[in-house]
């Protein structure tokens, strides 16, 4: 039960999740469909959500301190 209410309040949309990420939702689908970024994600049906905590983790590793 812990585990369902903490999916609920930590999910995003695909939309919500585009605009999160600074980016179109198309874009988003298809880095997703093509496997361009391994962002998780979850389908239920039709439907697709990312938790919030996982856009984080991949910020996270796309952040850099110099070019190279």
């Amino acid at each position: 039960m812990n585990q369902t209410i903490s999916f609920q309040q930590d999910r995003l949309s695909n939309r919500e999740a585009a605009s999160y990420l600074g980016l179109k939702p198309e874009t988003l689908s298809v880095w997703r469909s093509c496997g361009r970024y391994s962002i998780p994600f979850i389908k239920v049906g039709r439907r697709v959500f990312y938790r919030q905590s996982d856009l984080d983790a991949f910020i996270a590793s796309r952040t850099h301190t110099q070019t190279n």
